[in-house]
């Protein structure tokens, strides 16, 4: 799609709490040659990145459990959701986020990771692209027991598991993350383990 297609946006500013919430209004060209005037609120929070831990010679990963308020409200019984290690780019590389926040959130030092892939999130409201790793750990890289950070009050639980396990998980329906799916995915299509 060009510029050629968009023209007019305005944008309406309704919520800059913790990220910026704007309403988006603008002129789009449709394919029938009609010009039509649009409405979409774009959350912007900010790009990140996630990785799938693995030990080949254990044939296990690391995933984390923490509470997500907004699955809590939406059916998710009691809030916590499995998932990879992540986090939020701070004005820095995805690969240099992604290190940092395995150090925070797991506890491994690691000393490099494959980029697989970038993808937006949720396209139709957030501006989110995500870029996602895979990483191989060992026990000596262990200089933490992980958990997140306190002035984030982040209440992570780390959980290193046979990716067996894992791959039953995701068959029964035990995780409901997207990131985490498709990292256990992409680790069963490359037999990392």
């Amino acid at each position: 799609m060009s510029h050629d297609q968009v023209k007019n946006i305005e944008h309406t500013l309704l919520s800059d709490n913790y990220y910026t919430l704007n309403k988006v209004a603008f002129d789009y060209l449709m394919r029938s040659g009609e010009w039509v005037n649009q409405m979409r609120e774009v959350y912007d929070r900010g790009d990140g990145a996630g990785i799938l831990l693995y030990n080949k010679q254990k044939k296990t990963i690391i995933l984390t459990k923490q509470f997500r308020m907004p699955t809590f409200l939406n059916g998710n019984e009691d809030g916590f959701l499995v998932e990879i290690a992540a986090g939020m780019l701070d004005k820095e590389n995805p690969e240099v986020c992604i290190i940092r926040e395995t150090e925070e959130e797991v506890g491994y030092r690691l000393k490099e990771v494959k980029k697989v892939y970038e993808a937006y999130s949720s396209p139709g409201v957030m501006t989110e692209k995500m870029h996602f790793f895979v990483g191989e750990y060992t026990d000596d890289m262990k200089v933490s027991d992980g958990g997140g950070l306190d002035s984030e009050h982040e209440d992570i639980e780390v959980l290193e598991i046979p990716f067996k396990e894992a791959v039953s998980m995701l068959d029964n329906g035990e995780i409901h993350d997207t990131r985490t799916i498709v990292l256990l995915q992409y680790a069963m299509i490359h037999k990392l383990l």
